[in-house]
């Protein structure tokens, strides 16, 4: 961390307090925030010590303290938020999902490309501890050849009609919220699936309020995914292999533990990190370190990656008939 990376919170909803937190936990610097409203900003710069805060994103995206700027808006407004950084001279991490579709994703990375900008989805779990040495073992043939994931995501969400989860028009559904996270998963331990098979039951306002996906890859790998807004569930997530498995603990995307077994059932290694805060800090290491390296992509999530991914959640939702009102 430094003073010459200076964060900017671009919007003040429940996801940018969470971020500010940790950012301002672990030591990072938030140089200023912008809302729509004046009032907006200075509540949230008072709660979070910030020194400035500025009624508009414009000016926000104005402030020569802003190097890097964190994108929190509701997911219609990833698209723009993004565009207007990288316009802005400014670096960006995106919250997920990383746009409404493939076609924004691939507008947002090609402009950083053109500009040798960082723009980096906030996909926090990819950089969690217990996520780095799961790819290690993986990696390092612990488990064998590693043929299935098994991943879960589900949550007991307001029922509201009117809530953002339920509502169209703001990109609600089970899919953008909660699918994204076992998918982003299975994409980082398979990579680019050759099939895509999913099925869907919708809300009463015509979202996704439960979905399954089945990712098929060339060499036979499965992913077996699901996902639902109204239901609590375990949240856990299995990798399963020849020779053994890891069992991830609840909430598996989440700072948490997971345990190796052989194919005799035996636990061989358990792992768990103490984390500080919440978790999140770790992708704004990762967004700071790409800065200051002069590159424009690492290799746990580059931006083509995030491209790609939202190509998959493209497909499920022409697979389901989940429709937003950016659709039209």
């Amino acid at each position: 961390m430094g003073a010459d990376i200076g964060w900017g919170i671009l919007g003040t909803g429940y996801i940018a307090t969470l971020f500010t937190t940790d950012l301002r936990e672990n030591g990072f610097t938030v140089a200023a925030v912008g809302s729509r409203s004046q009032k907006s900003a200075d509540a949230f710069a008072a709660e979070h010590g910030i020194p400035v805060a500025h009624g508009s994103y414009d000016a926000l995206l104005a402030d020569p303290s802003v190097t890097a700027v964190y994108v929190s808006t509701p997911h219609p407004f990833h698209f723009e938020g993004a565009i207007a950084a990288l316009n802005a001279g400014k670096h960006v991490l995106v919250e997920k999902a990383f746009t409404m579709n493939a076609d924004q994703a691939r507008q947002i990375v090609e402009l950083a490309e053109s500009r040798g900008l960082v723009v980096l989805e906030a996909m926090w779990t990819r950089w969690l501890p217990h996520m780095v040495r799961l790819r290690e073992l993986i990696a390092e043939g612990t488990i064998g050849d590693v043929r299935t994931v098994l991943a879960d995501h589900n949550q007991k969400l307001p029922s509201d009609p009117k809530h953002r989860i339920n509502d169209p028009a703001l990109g609600g559904g089970a899919l953008l919220d909660l699918g994204i996270y076992p998918i982003s998963f299975a994409w980082d331990i398979f990579g680019k699936p050759s099939t895509i098979s999913a099925i869907s039951s919708a809300t009463s306002t015509g979202v996704d309020r439960q979905t399954s996906v089945t990712l098929g890859y060339t060499d036979g790998q499965q992913a077996v995914l699901q996902f639902a807004l109204d239901t609590a569930g375990p949240n856990s997530a299995v990798v399963l292999g020849t020779d053994g498995w890891i069992e991830i603990a609840a909430t598996w995307y989440a700072p948490t533990s997971f345990l190796v077994y052989n194919a005799d059932n035996v636990v061989i290694e358990g792992f768990d990190a103490d984390v500080n805060s919440r978790g999140m800090q770790y992708q704004a290491w990762e967004l700071e370190r790409l800065v200051r390296a002069g590159l424009t992509s690492g290799t746990v999530l580059p931006p083509s990656e995030s491209v790609a991914i939202m190509e998959t959640l493209d497909e499920i939702r022409a697979q389901i008939g989940l429709r937003y009102s950016s659709d039209d």
